[in-house]
């Protein structure tokens, strides 16, 4: 299955946070935050500045979660990213 976003939105798979804190204690899944940086998977036809595969930074309640095939996604408005993080 496949999704492309219209308009000005964008399409981020979240990065995996660290499943164990500096110490070794395990971190359960209903405890940890969700992360508020992705890997953009597909950007809607108005969107100029940001294309698939960029790294971005978005809001941490930012976006509508999609699942597709099994993996979770983020649905954003290009205006909710708040930069690219270049490596």
């Amino acid at each position: 299955m496949s999704f492309q976003p219209l308009g000005n939105r964008v399409l981020v798979e979240r990065s995996e946070d660290a499943q164990t804190t500096a110490s070794g204690i395990i971190i359960p899944d209903n405890a940890k935050e969700k992360p508020s940086q992705g890997s953009v998977i597909a950007v809607g036809g108005e969107v100029k500045e940001i294309k698939a595969k960029d790294i971005v930074v978005f809001g941490k309640y930012s976006g509508n979660e999609l699942k597709l095939d099994g993996v979770e996604y983020v649905v954003l408005d290009a205006d909710d990213i708040f930069g690219i993080i270049n490596s």
